[in-house]
């Protein structure tokens, strides 16, 4: 473990946002939503607020040292979770605020958590989301601040299943979901930007498969409601292939609460999955 430390008191911000009704449509049609609301842009995805914070993670981001990088292994999104202190409304205004989190080490590489809050016109908190990256073999920070909150997979709901959904992730997955989050990131477009990265062909968006899975326990536990949904949160396993169908298996924490993992072209790609619905 390094003795390179990371300015956690840092805040970022004001990133200003809006959940534009057209963006949220393009965004359910990007995802390959069928909710007839999400796709009216009438009713806002739980998943969507990820969109409006790119800039305000690339900000506290730039706080991480350039040791980091040296290593020689770029970071990988390893985990995501939103979280959402009231219903979203289309059209109203969120503004995200950003900050370094947690640092910490494992015996495969360094995992660094960063924190965005989002905040309504009136001023109080309205979603949380923590955007862990993973920088494979790295060891060169310290561990410091504190645990995110935890989604792992517990062991005894296996024996609670609840179902399986199968979506398919098209070819021009990549491309759909770019135009509206704007994150054209080379290795989903790219063979060679994607073999560079250690893969040998083009995969979705991390944050793709996220919504995917997210509508696909929505079906199962919410009526299909999307508004039902308080928090979901993913650990990425590995990268969803273009072309190919995912299978989300869902399972029963209690009534309120469900775990989920999604499997693609015989691997996992989703990992502690877990979905919590409004009380």
């Amino acid at each position: 473990m390094g003795d390179v430390h990371v300015d956690l008191d840092s805040r970022h911000g004001p990133f200003p946002g809006v959940l534009d009704p057209a963006s949220i449509a393009a965004y359910a049609a990007a995802t390959n939503d069928t909710n007839p609301g999400t796709l009216a842009g009438t009713v806002v995805p739980p998943t969507y607020p990820v969109i409006l914070v790119f800039d305000a993670q690339y900000a506290a981001n730039a706080v991480v040292p350039p040791e980091v990088f040296a290593t020689g292994r770029n970071g990988v999104h390893g985990e995501h979770e939103v979280l959402l202190h009231r219903p979203l409304v289309p059209a109203e205004e969120l503004t995200t605020w950003s900050e370094p989190f947690a640092i910490r080490n494992t015996r495969a590489g360094m995992r660094v958590v960063l924190h965005m809050e989002q905040y309504g016109a009136d001023g109080e908190l309205a979603v949380e989301q923590w955007w862990t990256t993973f920088f494979p073999g790295s060891d060169v920070l310290a561990d410091a601040g504190p645990e995110p909150p935890d989604h792992t997979f517990p062991d005894d709901a296996r024996g609670r299943p609840v179902g399986s959904r199968t979506k398919h992730v098209d070819t021009d997955q990549p491309q759909r979901y770019a135009e509206v989050s704007h994150d054209w990131s080379a290795h989903h477009f790219d063979l060679e930007s994607a073999k560079r990265a250690g893969f040998d062909y083009l995969f979705a968006h991390g944050l793709c498969v996220m919504a995917m899975c997210s509508q696909a326990v929505v079906e199962l536990v919410a009526d299909g409601d999307p508004t039902h949904v308080r928090r979901v949160a993913v650990r990425f396993a590995s990268p969803t292939p273009l072309g190919e169908d995912v299978t989300v298996d869902v399972y029963e924490i209690d009534a309120a609460t469900f775990a989920f993992e999604a499997s693609c072209a015989g691997a996992a790609v989703i990992k502690h999955g877990r979905v919590e619905l409004c009380a």
